[in-house]
């Protein structure tokens, strides 16, 4: 036993959560947004305590235990050796995709389905976006190369990476991640690479592998993007950071954000110091709690007619297809049913589901159970 009860439930409804309050009043459970129902981990729960209990909130900069944290845990995880001038501290993930399309002077590609900020940041920074199809083979996504080449603009100069990805699942392996640094230096692309799913490996065995540490060359055109927020479960205390190797490239991304990219808050950056430092024995019974709740969700999708979806290696989130279920908005059909879950026309591909598991383990049942129920009211027969 861990220690860490996962198994609570906490009560969200009717105050702040932006998850819960979007069915308020109605008996829907909210599996959509990437936000987790699980209390933070205690020890990130005591450096905000100390924080606030000092009673000052000024204007903060970041110190140098919490460069040593991050640094250390970048270290220790994945074998790469950041320096400290190499960060840009932000205050979220989403702020750096859209930095990264304003300092790269060109269009945009990227590969759909995906996280709908990819497809939101070129259009909200003037820029021309392209994207190309991921495609499944086998039951398993991948990438197709041949369709992102041909996708290209002459005037295409940044590469919007999602590793792991979201919606799909996938844990990109080290094959994968030559292919596409090897895509971006024939095409001269600068990679925005966001990884702040990388915490949160499922599959036994399995290691991220941060983009930039495939070899010097790709290190010198990305922009990596991490942030406690997903593995830690704090998204709400806006923190993130930028790994930029490159100092042209940081003082670009760095030149854009003058003036009106706030700095981040100083709640944020306690927090994160904690999650680097001291909370990898939570991170890694989270996962095992994770590990079990994605089973239970690809055993249920498995038994139900017109649902489909692929192996999660990552996140904690599945990839639903209900192309087959007979209904024209699955999303609103679940609605329906008591189940909120995010339209797949938001990630660029309609038909599809996404499912946030990251919940309690009888929050989830419950919500398999409506699901269940729905379909078999939709099927003929049942």
């Amino acid at each position: 036993m861990s220690g860490f009860d996962f198994a609570r439930v906490i009560e969200r409804r009717g105050g702040d959560s932006l998850k819960w309050n979007k069915y308020a009043g109605r008996d829907v459970l909210p599996l959509w947004v990437a936000d987790m129902d699980f209390a933070a981990p205690p020890a990130i729960i005591a450096a905000l305590e100390r924080r606030v209990a000092q009673g000052c909130f000024g204007y903060a900069q970041e110190w140098p235990s919490l460069y040593e944290a991050v640094l250390d845990n970048l270290q220790r995880e994945y074998g790469w050796q950041v320096e400290a001038d190499w960060l840009v501290w932000l205050p979220g993930l989403v702020t750096g995709l859209n930095v990264a399309c304003r300092a790269v002077d060109g269009d945009v590609l990227t590969a759909t389905p995906v996280y709908p900020p990819f497809l939101s940041a070129p259009r909200l920074s003037g820029r021309q976006l392209s994207t190309a199809a991921l495609r499944q083979a086998d039951g398993r996504w991948g990438w197709d190369f041949a369709a992102l080449a041909a996708a290209l603009t002459p005037g295409c100069r940044l590469l919007l990476l999602c590793h792991p990805h979201n919606p799909v699942g996938r844990a990109w392996d080290e094959d994968e991640l030559n292919e596409v640094a090897a895509f971006c230096k024939r095409h001269d692309l600068i990679v925005c690479s966001d990884e702040i799913h990388c915490g949160l490996l499922l599959d036994e065995h399995r290691q991220h592998l941060p983009l930039a540490m495939i070899d010097a060359g790709i290190a010198r055109r990305s922009i990596t993007l991490m942030a406690p927020s997903k593995t830690w479960n704090m998204p709400g205390l806006g923190c993130a950071f930028a790994v930029i190797p490159d100092a042209a490239l940081r003082r670009r991304f760095t030149s854009v954000m003058r003036g009106i990219v706030p700095h981040v808050n100083v709640l944020g950056l306690a927090a994160t110091e904690a999650a680097y430092r001291d909370c990898d024995d939570w991170r890694q019974a989270l996962i095992r709690v994770l590990r079990g709740n994605r089973d239970r969700v690809e055993a249920a999708i498995a038994g139900l007619p017109g649902l489909a979806m692929s192996h999660v290696e990552a996140t904690y989130l599945a990839w639903i297809d209900a192309r087959s279920l007979g209904v024209a908005d699955p999303a609103a059909f679940f609605e329906t049913a008591g189940v909120g879950l995010s339209s797949g026309l938001d990630f660029g591909l309609a038909g599809w589901i996404r499912l946030n598991f990251g919940c309690p383990p009888a929050t989830l049942a419950a919500a398999l159970e409506r699901m269940t129920a729905a379909v078999a009211g939709q099927t003929p027969g049942a």
